[in-house]
Formats: C-alpha cells, sequence, structure tokens
C-alpha cells in the first residue's frame, strides 16, 4: 500500500485533497488522510447522485461500509457533479491517489480514461473501475453481466402485465444502458410475443443529467403509463426513483428497480407495494473483494466479470411479488446459465 511517512508530505497531500475538492465543486463524506503508518486507506469516487442514490451508487457505498468495518479502513469519499470535465474526474482520482488512498475506486463508466491516465501516473497505487474496462495493468476493471438480470426483469414484465405493454427507461443511451434495454426486451418478447417494448432514454450523449434527475424520470413514466403500459423498468440511477413514485401512483401497475433493492430503501419504502422487483447489481462485493484483495498484499487487477451464474446479478424477491411466476423465472435463470439462452447485449 501506498504510505505518507513525513509529516511534511502528508500536510501538502492533504492541502491538495482540499484544494481539488473545492475546485471541482464536489461533495466529500467520510474521514480524511491522517498519514497513520500502516493503516488501510480507501479511496471512493462516486459517479452523479454520490452515495444516497438509492441505486448504483448506493450499492458501491455497501461494499466500501463492509470493507471500513471489517478491516478498520480510513477512508474518503467523493461525488461527481453533472457539469463537470473530464479534467475534474481526473482531478478527483489524482487527489485520491496523491493523498495516500489504496486502493482507489471509480464508480462509473464515465471514469473511465480518468482512470486510464491516472492509474498509469501511480503504478503502485490499485484501481477500481466500475462498469467499463480500463488498459492500465494497476485496475481492476469490475463489470457485470446486467442483460442476463434484466432478461429476467422482461419474463417478470411479461408475466406480469395485463396490457401486454411494458416500458425501458434508461438514463442516459450509452452502451451500458442499452445493455439493460437489449436484455429486458428480449425477455418480454421471448416470454410474450405479441407484448410491445417501448425504450425511453433521459438524456443522450455525453449528457449525464438523466442519472440524477427523478423530475425526468417521473415524467417519462407518467407518460408511458398514459399509453397503457404497466409495468416499467428504469435503469436509471437516482432518476429511477422518480419513475418509482409514478408507478405508485397507477392502481394495477408495477415499477422494476435496479442497482439496489430498491423495495428496501428508506426512501422508497412507501412505494414497496408497486416494486415488483428490482434487478440488483452486486457492485458491493465488487468493491469489497477489490479491497481484500489490497489488505491481502495481492491485488486484483484485470477484467473481474460478475455473472448471473456467480449471482453477480439477480432479482430481489422483497414483497413476494414474484410467487406466482418464480418457477418460470428459475427455469429462465437456468438457461441462461447452462448457455441454452444467449441473452444479447445490444438492441
Amino acid at each position: 500500500m501506498r504510505r505518507v511517512s513525513k509529516i511534511a508530505a502528508a500536510s501538502i497531500a492533504t492541502a491538495a485533497l482540499a484544494f481539488t475538492a473545492t475546485a471541482c465543486g464536489e461533495s466529500s463524506t467520510g474521514s480524511s488522510s491522517s498519514g497513520e503508518s500502516g493503516k488501510l486507506k480507501i479511496g471512493m469516487a462516486y459517479d452523479v447522485g454520490g452515495r444516497g442514490d438509492n441505486s448504483f451508487n448506493d450499492s458501491a457505498a455497501r461494499g466500501l461500509d463492509k470493507a471500513k468495518k471489517e478491516f478498520g479502513a480510513e477512508t474518503k469519499e467523493l461525488t461527481a457533479k453533472a457539469s463537470e470535465t473530464p479534467a475534474d474526474r481526473e482531478a478527483r482520482l489524482a487527489s485520491l491517489a496523491e493523498g495516500g488512498f489504496n486502493p482507489v475506486v471509480a464508480v462509473g463508466f464515465a471514469y473511465k480514461d480518468a482512470v486510464d491516465k491516472v492509474a498509469k501516473k501511480h503504478p503502485k497505487v490499485a484501481f477500481g473501475l466500475i462498469d467499463s474496462i480500463s488498459s492500465a495493468k494497476n485496475v481492476d476493471s469490475i463489470v457485470f453481466t446486467e442483460e442476463q438480470g434484466s432478461y429476467l426483469a422482461g419474463v417478470a414484465a411479461a408475466l406480469k402485465s395485463k396490457t401486454g405493454e411494458v416500458g425501458f427507461i434508461g438514463g442516459v443511451d450509452v452502451p451500458l444502458i442499452k445493455k439493460f434495454a437489449a436484455g429486458f426486451q428480449q425477455g418480454v418478447k421471448e416470454t410474450n410475443p405479441k407484448a410491445k417494448v417501448q425504450i425511453q432514454y433521459l438524456s443522450t450523449g455525453t449528457d449525464i443529467t438523466g442519472f440524477g434527475s427523478p423530475d425526468k424520470g417521473k415524467q417519462a413514466a407518467k407518460g408511458m403509463l398514459d399509453k397503457g403500459m404497466d409495468v416499467i423498468f428504469a435503469a436509471a440511477g437516482g432518476s429511477g426513483a422518480g419513475s418509482i413514485e409514478a408507478v405508485a401512483d397507477k392502481k394495477g401497475a408495477w415499477a422494476i428497480g435496479v442497482d439496489s433493492d430498491q423495495a428496501m430503501d428508506p426512501s422508497l419504502s412507501k412505494y414497496k407495494a408497486s416494486i415488483l422487483t428490482s434487478v440488483v447489481k452486486n457492485v458491493d462485493t465488487g468493491v469489497y473483494e477489490l479491497v481484500k484483495s489490497v489488505k491481502d498484499g495481492k491485488p486484483k487487477a484485470g477484467t473481474s466479470t460478475y455473472s448471473l451464474a456467480e449471482n453477480g446479478v439477480a432479482l430481489t424477491t422483497t414483497g413476494d411479488h414474484l410467487k406466482d411466476i418464480q418457477a418460470k423465472l428459475d427455469e429462465a435463470k437456468k438457461k441462461i446459465v447452462d448457455g441454452t439462452i444467449q441473452v444479447k447485449s445490444t438492441l
């Protein structure tokens, strides 16, 4: 692990952290660098929405919390803003690496280019990159088979829909979110060939506000409900909370959550009766395993893929809303795992 052994170096690192956080206009939580020799120090760079988004970032945060508790680690958490530049992301990662944090975990594909650059400049620091693959040798690229979990969500949606029309709301029209859409659509269609699937994205290209705009999620879901769709799956980060709220206002409609068990989230629990299931990605497992590898002196590097077979992705059963169709879901899962069903990752 990287250690800051001199008081002067610790002071400079602390000042650099403070300056960078202020310059980037980001938020931070947790404890900052103390320079205590031998203490595991974990740096976490969240995507837009940060801790408390009830979804993707919170899943990563659970892994951080587990590692912090188990290893007595010191942590620093920084959060991206929707309007920032690529240079801001680089500065955030560099500030953590230079502050003695190891590993440094970047949450989200938007950090890919920044990780490539910063990791190469800090070869003795172990980096984690979630949802994308880095070319740097000291990076554990943590990826998931989102399309497989989404296929099962599509099966559930097709079996639960009374109108035969379902919707998918993606935060941004990027390849990662299109994996969710592709798997979902395939699952619906292979379960009910007559079903209709509408796919809508909240923002496009480099505009990533679609991941942190609950109002946009709510508006999109309302539009779908008005058109007769009665099951809506939102893979849109914090925006998904708005979608779930809209669905809860429509009698007989179902919402499907993402990344975390959204029916168990305190801020969404009042809607749990309307949340059919959530497609969870066990980001916490990836984060924890990277931290443990650093603690053990053998930092993970390369690509770590968490699939349906390894429970890297799964459907939640909170509320027992899947009870009547669980046998069919289990059958579909078995076929995916044994290769009988090949799930597409593109539309």
